[in-house]
């Protein structure tokens, strides 16, 4: 991952290593069923019907503000990107040099959005541990941990450890750049609302600063 200005080098390009591809992983069966259940536990047997979602990606961090707004139709792969002036139509099927760092935005921040529905979507190695105390609230919960393959994607290797509840809804999550040891970001997931089936966490906020990653216009059509 490429840094850029220090409030946006992580969340540009956080989670741009991660693919569209379903699951082919050989991970356990337990495994496996966990990051089914937290899909689950988040809407995802809804998903197949969404014709369209529309959300906004914003950030603030002290007294400024960043955001870009997208449309996404999922069936046809059609991405329509706005920010400030600037306004980015193309389909996911053909990206090329005019749509690319487009792209890798719109996958940052569709992860951030839609990652309980990533762990089934993505080739990815899995672990879990159970009752572990969570970072920031060093509350127990359990914990999965899943690895980004080191080829393929715009930035591979990287590692992302969950926290959840009993009931499968994730509240707080570490970001490892490549897989290094010490988190490279924590967030915690809050903010839950039901989106025509889809239960989407809509904040996300650092441990320390004035920090905050938050969506909204967020629409789902089915």
């Amino acid at each position: 991952m490429r840094r850029l200005l220090l409030t946006l080098s992580i969340l540009t390009l956080l989670a741009s290593c991660k693919s569209d591809k379903k699951d082919n992983t050989t991970s356990i069966e337990k495994e496996l069923s966990i990051a089914e259940e937290i899909a689950n536990a988040n809407g995802f047997e809804h998903w197949k019907d969404v014709s369209q979602i529309e959300f906004t990606f914003n950030v603030d961090r002290d007294t400024t503000h960043f955001e870009r707004s997208w449309s996404w139709k999922p069936k046809t792969g059609d991405v329509t990107l706005i920010s400030g002036n600037d306004t980015i139509s193309y389909n996911r099927k053909s990206v090329d040099s005019t749509s690319l760092n487009a792209d890798k935005n719109f996958i940052n921040d569709k992860y951030w959005l839609l990652a309980p529905y990533q762990l089934v979507w993505d080739d990815i190695d899995f672990t879990s541990v159970p009752m572990v105390a969570a970072p920031i609230s060093k509350m127990l919960m359990n914990k999965l941990t899943v690895t980004y393959s080191d080829e393929g994607g715009y930035t591979p290797g990287d590692a992302y450890d969950f926290y959840f509840d009993k009931d499968y809804i994730i509240k707080e999550w570490v970001f490892r750049q490549g897989n290094v040891k010490e988190p490279s970001m924590m967030t915690t997931w809050e903010d839950y609302e039901d989106f025509n089936g889809l239960k989407l966490a809509k904040t996300h906020k650092k441990p320390e600063g004035n920090w905050k990653l938050h969506f909204t216009n967020i629409k789902v059509t089915k």
